[in-house]
């Protein structure tokens, strides 16, 4: 399987992944990215000024909220968790990708219509 980098994701994908990713509780920029690479069984590559900046979209949006804390690894690293809002908000956006990705393969799957050519 080919490898689909952030530029390849559609607008408001990256923002649905990132709080997807948060639904199990809090996890630093790092974790994030690794858990949607592991995920997606590496076809979903997301680079890191791409995942801060959707990170920081949500936070000014109120869906995500951000403590400093020691990581796995002694370090201090930024966790990101949602929001009563931001999961919410993840509802709805799953709801609404779901509708698109059967829209797009119901396009993608029909046959050709009749004198097209």
């Amino acid at each position: 399987m080919s490898r689909i980098e952030e530029p390849m994701l559609l607008a408001g994908t990256l923002d649905l992944l990132v709080l997807r990713a948060l639904a199990w509780g809090p996890r630093h920029g790092y974790a994030v990215a690794k858990w949607i690479s592991e995920t997606s069984r590496e076809a979903i590559a997301v680079e890191d000024r791409a995942l801060y900046l959707s990170l920081h979209r949500l936070e000014d949006r109120g869906f995500v909220e951000s403590v400093w804390a020691q990581s796995e690894n002694n370090r201090r690293a930024k966790y990101y968790e949602l929001t009563a809002d931001g999961r919410k908000q993840l509802k709805v956006r799953e709801r609404d990708f779901g509708r698109y990705v059967e829209a797009v393969f119901l396009i993608l799957q029909s046959p050709e219509p009749q004198g097209a050519r």
